[in-house]
Order: structure tokens, then C-alpha cells, then sequence
């Protein structure tokens, strides 16, 4: 469970206690972390999601401890109906539900278009329609592409190199235009590589981190696609967490702006593999490398001085806790999971 400091929750609380919001997606990853949040902070809570990324299983305890704050719509955001019911009312809109991959989304371009653009679409015109003050755009810092210039700078012009890329800066221009034109505001958080406990590592599309956990847990040695020497800014689900509600209860319009969400911090995946087998404390299991993946990028690191200077954003969880804390999260699991059967 995402957890803040005193001085982190005190403001939030103080926007967010008793205020209803919206979170689609909210039975995957990041959303039910950020679900977890709000029930700290006393926000009444509806969750949208199709289930077909995640299950119930996280969100189901979170009703049945806390029923008064928390309802589960289980429906799709392509559904009109099912999103105007989980709109209603709500004050801040957290939209994260997408389809979240840059190989799936090779394989099957329209469909998420559909959900990440077209639903994307969707959810501002409902919530336009609902009278919510502001949506919070899950956006991805795939769309600066392959650009070699580093950090990445929100002015960079976007290159973006897979669908997925595409679809996610589709959702960048509806939410400015929807600024402009139909007076909700909205702000686009383009996220850096997150990471942490409850991501999905079973999955042919699992990410990085939860698929080199699951391999070593299970005495196998992980893929690297590519050299291993590309990099990423590996941010803790804790970091998107504060950036969504930092950026839903700041005071200033924010009128569709991008704002990059990361640790500023690069590692390479080889590094990245290191790590994970000392925090495992493993020996052997050398990585077996794999040619590259289309439509993956080279290099990637954050400049998050945009955030902290206009959110007040700032990374609440280092790489090196991060990985810490998610490496023995994994291993419990896995522990516990061996020992029932």
C-alpha cells in the first residue's frame, strides 16, 4: 500500500478528504496504489475497469474494508453508460485505465488506439459532461521516441516509435484541446518506467523489473532484448502516485500541460539486472540476450524540474528503495505462494 509522509498528506488531505473522484483503470497497477492513497486521504472513490488488464482482487479487500468510501464499477471506458455512472459527481477525474504495451501494441495497433486515444476521447467528454473540475491524464514518456538528446525536456518535439507512443500523445492533444475548448482542465503526467509491488510478472508483456524478479525467484535467468546497455528511469509507483494528487489539487490552471514523472535517475538494464540478483542475493543466472524489440527506445531519463517547480513534484521514493522494497515483495509472495503448496 502507497504510503506518505505527514508533511506529504497534510495539503492533500486537506483538498482531497471527503471529495469524490474517479479513477479509471483503478483495479490495475498504478491505479490501485492511487486507490489505496485517496482511501488514506478520506477521498470517496469510484473505480471504472474492464478487469482486462487486472482482477478484482486488491480492490474487492479495499470495499470490504472500506465500503463507505470505495464502489467498483467493473465496465469499459468505451462504454458510455458504465462511464457516465463512475463520472457522476466527481470532482477530479484520475484517468490511468490503457492498454500498457509498446509489444502488444504492435501486434494489435487498432485496439489500442481505441482504448488509449478513443477512450481517452471518451473519458473528457464525460467528465466534461459530469462537471468535474479537472482530469489527471496518464500520458508516457514513449513519445519522445528515440530522440538521443538527454534528459528528456517536456519541449522536445515528440517522435514517437510504436502505437502505444502514438495512441498515449493522441491522449496528450485531446487533453490540452479539451482545455481549450471545453473548459475542464486537465494536466498529462508522462511517466518514466514505473515500477513496484502487485505489477504484473507472469505476462509475456510483463515489464522489466517484475519479469527479471519473477525469472530469478524461479531459478531462471532473464531475457535482456537488445545489449542490455539501453536505459531507463526507473520510478517507483509511489513517485506517479504523489504526481497524480499533487497535480489534482494545485490551485493553478494547468490547461492540458505535459509534466515529466520520473526519478531523474539512469540505469541501464544491465545494471537494472545486477541489482535485482544482489537484492535477491542470487548467484549465477547470467541474462540470455535476445535480439531488440521493435518499437523500444534506446535511452531515457527524466528532467523533472518542470514538476517540481509549477507541482511542487518530487520523487518520495528512491531507485535503490524501490527496488529494495519491490524485490522483497516479490520474494514474499513467491515464499508464500511455494509454502501453500
Amino acid at each position: 500500500m502507497t504510503r506518505l509522509t505527514d508533511t506529504q498528506s497534510e495539503p492533500l488531505r486537506k483538498k482531497l478528504n471527503n471529495t469524490v473522484v474517479t479513477v479509471t483503470g483503478g483495479a490495475g497497477f498504478i491505479g490501485g496504489h492511487l486507490v489505496d492513497a485517496l482511501i488514506d486521504l478520506g477521498a470517496r472513490i469510484t473505480v471504472i475497469d474492464d478487469l482486462s488488464n487486472s482482477n478484482a482482487s486488491h480492490i474487492s479487500s479495499q470495499i470490504e474494508a472500506n465500503p463507505e468510501q470505495l464502489r467498483f464499477i467493473q465496465g469499459s471506458i468505451l462504454d458510455p453508460i458504465s462511464l457516465g455512472a463512475a463520472v457522476e459527481g466527481a470532482r477530479y477525474v484520475f484517468h490511468l485505465a490503457a492498454l500498457g504495451s509498446v509489444p502488444k501494441s504492435v501486434e494489435d495497433p487498432a485496439r489500442t488506439w481505441v482504448v488509449n486515444a478513443t477512450g481517452t476521447m471518451r473519458v473528457l467528454t464525460a467528465a466534461q459532461k459530469a462537471g468535474a473540475t479537472r482530469v489527471i491524464y496518464s500520458a508516457s514518456s514513449s513519445a519522445y521516441g528515440d530522440n538521443p538528446a538527454l534528459p528528456k525536456q517536456e519541449t522536445q518535439a515528440p517522435e514517437p516509435e510504436s502505437p502505444y507512443a502514438a495512441a498515449k500523445l493522441a491522449g496528450e492533444s485531446l487533453c490540452r484541446s479539451w482545455a481549450t475548448c471545453y473548459g475542464i482542465d486537465t494536466a498529462c503526467l508522462r511517466y518514466f518506467n514505473i515500477f513496484g509491488p502487485r505489477q504484473a510478472a507472469d505476462s509475456a508483456y510483463a515489464a522489466v523489473v517484475p519479469a527479471f524478479l519473477n525469472c530469478y525467484l524461479n531459478n531462471q535467468s532473464p531475457t535482456i532484448f537488445g545489449d542490455g546497455g539501453q536505459t531507463r528511469d526507473f520510478t517507483h509507483v509511489t513517485n506517479a502516485v504523489y504526481a497524480n494528487l499533487v497535480a489534482a489539487i494545485n490551485d493553478a490552471p494547468m490547461k492540458g500541460e505535459v509534466f515529466n514523472i520520473g526519478a531523474g535517475k539512469q540505469t541501464s538494464i544491465n545494471q537494472l539486472a545486477a541489482s535485482l540478483k544482489n537484492l535477491l542475493q542470487i548467484q549465477g543466472l547470467d541474462p540470455v540476450y535476445q535480439p531488440e524489440r521493435i518499437g523500444e527506445v534506446r535511452d531515457s531519463v527524466a528532467d523533472i524540474s518542470k514538476g517540481q517547480s509549477i507541482l511542487g513534484y518530487q520523487p518520495v521514493t528512491t531507485l535503490e528503495e524501490g527496488l529494495k522494497s519491490t524485490a522483497t515483495w516479490y520474494r514474499d509472495q513467491h515464499q508464500a505462494a511455494k509454502s501453500s503448496q
